[in-house]
């Protein structure tokens, strides 16, 4: 009974904090469309959404995992690495969709292999998926020697560009995995045991929580994440670069924490990182609106980490 009263506690926290974030973010629509003409509009809201939406993925199957206590730092890389392995395949076997099927699944593996090394040979995740991350990038330049590859196909680019109801696929296929992720965190006996798993993971597995199937599964969902976030994004482009995604890591792990998910585990909502997702992107938005170099943009993305992990260490000691 105090187990599921804790549980109650943490969603209850969990869901305030979505609030406080959806006010903040109000403000930054206001603010914004007061300085760009050109911000307020369903056209540019969509724009966010597009730009936004691989990015949302990852950091939405990253939530859970920090959650429970683990962290990948490769899902980027392996995001990079799925669009030049869809190129490699179709070469391959002359089959879009199998091509897609198989680099998804080398994205799980990774997902697994990431969560051997952190749960059943213990190595700090940091430290585990930092060098995962390094192999991936490096495996991704070998391959291509560097240089993008050409992906364009029409059956293929739709699920990237294309649009249901004037929305675009990919902003939909984001909020459909967040909700889906929703009801696996807060409506299933596996969210309690992610949650449990990260507060306090001994007292956890004397009641006989299994931290380490739990922490496994999540490192494999994160894997399988990086992997559609790097289909989505290779749809989106056209094209394959074996970096597509390595710059955004900052920006999924600001969305995580920024988001109200703790860097010391059991605190957390995928819906405080959807709201994290957009004040970031729309932040992103607004700025290139208003010619606000790139150089700067990438100082404003450092500083909100920084504030977002100081939060989060407010919120520790509070």
């Amino acid at each position: 009974m105090s187990n599921l009263s804790n549980f109650n506690s943490l969603m209850k926290q969990s869901w305030s904090g979505v609030a406080v974030l959806s006010v903040f973010y109000i403000v930054i629509v206001i603010a914004l469309s007061l300085m760009s003409p050109w911000f307020f509009s369903f056209n540019n809201a969509m724009n966010i959404g597009i730009n936004m939406s691989y990015i949302g993925l990852m950091a939405a199957a990253g939530t859970p995992l920090i959650i429970a206590g683990g962290l990948d730092l490769s899902v980027a890389a392996v995001a990079g690495l799925t669009g030049v392995l869809i190129t490699i395949f179709f070469g391959w076997i002359d089959n879009i969709w199998l091509a897609v099927a198989m680099s998804l699944f080398v994205g799980a593996f990774i997902g697994a292999f990431n969560g051997f090394l952190a749960t059943v040979l213990k190595f700090n995740p940091l430290i585990a998926t930092l060098g995962t991350m390094s192999i991936i990038t490096g495996f991704s330049l070998v391959l291509t020697g560097g240089l993008t590859k050409s992906m364009m196909l029409p059956e293929f680019n739709y699920i990237g560009v294309g649009r249901i109801f004037n929305v675009p696929i990919p902003l939909i296929i984001m909020i459909v995995v967040m909700f889906l992720l929703w009801l696996l965190m807060s409506k299933t006996k596996f969210g309690r045991f992610l949650y449990a798993s990260g507060n306090n993971p001994d007292a956890s597995l004397l009641l006989g929580v299994p931290v380490v199937k739990v922490q496994f599964y999540l490192y494999v969902l994160s894997g399988l994440s990086g992997a559609i976030a790097g289909v989505l994004l290779t749809a989106m482009l056209g094209a394959a670069a074996p970096n597509a995604a390595g710059s955004h890591l900052l920006t999924i792990i600001a969305a995580i924490i920024l988001g109200g998910t703790s860097l010391y585990g059991g605190i957390g909502s995928v819906w405080g990182t959807l709201f994290a997702v957009l004040i970031l992107g729309t932040i992103n938005n607004g700025l290139t609106l208003m010619n606000v170099s790139s150089s700067w943009q990438e100082v404003a993305k450092g500083t909100v980490l920084i504030l977002a992990v100081g939060l989060d260490q407010w919120r520790m000691r509070a």
